[in-house]
């Protein structure tokens, strides 16, 4: 795969509350699943789908995740860092990192799920916004999972909008997203802010647009699924089973 010009960055700077006790010692993108840490699946997809340019936030725990990753050369990418002293939420994260992503769009994916996305279905969507910037961002979305059954976002004819308050979404925001700059232009770099608010403005003014994604995507949240997925991923990888999918 040839190399994107776009770059990406992979969230990371989360406490995972939800994850305690394994998160009191351990930042959750480098808990195990299948042998591999999760940010480790994510920056193998990104890289197979020719993007190498990473920029990777951190807070908790962080330094573990720079001694862990490097400077991404193990895995054929660059990475940068983005240090936060404490978590920022979503947007706040990406405007601190504005001065490392640069003035094209760029992807943006989380480093504590496990999703076997294509990332290269979003090359010629990154550059689609880079060509018109019509678009402000755009979404991937997936099924409900059980324990988020209401979704989020309504898409309709490739765009996305917020339903009302009273209404349940379509689909679940799978944390997957390319984006403009100008989307957190008037965030100030080192302050909190969360993502929603900015989406919904974009989404009034009919400038997000969005995909579903049908395949595997899990929110690996909790311990228990943690564990399930670890399960999962190890037994496929035994030689026996690999032959067994295979017929």
């Amino acid at each position: 795969m040839r190399p994107s010009p776009f770059k990406a960055m992979i969230l990371a700077a989360g406490f995972g509350e939800r994850m305690r006790p394994l998160t009191d010692h351990t930042p959750k993108p480098l808990l195990m699943a299948g042998g591999k840490a999760l940010i480790i699946w994510q920056i193998e997809r990104l890289r197979a789908a020719g993007f190498v340019d990473l920029v990777i936030n951190h807070a908790h725990l962080g330094q573990q995740i720079e001694d862990a990753l490097g400077d991404g050369s193990a895995f054929d990418v660059r990475i940068q860092y983005s240090r936060e002293p404490e978590p920022l939420e979503t947007a706040g994260g990406i405007a601190n990192a504005r001065d490392l992503l640069g003035d094209a769009p760029f992807l943006v994916t989380n480093g504590d799920v496990y999703a076997e996305f294509d990332y290269a279905r979003l090359q010629p969507v990154l550059a689609e916004m880079a060509n018109t910037k019509r678009e402000l961002a755009h979404l991937v979305l997936v099924d409900n999972p059980p324990h988020h059954p209401n979704g989020d976002f309504v898409l309709q004819d490739g765009r996305i909008s917020a339903p009302p308050t009273q209404a349940i979404g379509k689909y679940t925001f799978s944390g997957i997203g390319c984006y403009q700059p100008a989307l957190f232009a008037d965030l100030i770099p080192g302050n909190k802010a969360k993502l929603a608010p900015l989406l919904t403005a974009a989404m009034l003014e009919h400038r997000v647009s969005g995909e579903h994604f049908c395949g595997r995507w899990e929110d690996v949240g909790t311990p228990a699924r943690l564990d399930a997925l670890d399960k999962e991923l190890s037994a496929a990888s035994t030689p026996f089973l690999r032959a067994h999918h295979a017929t």
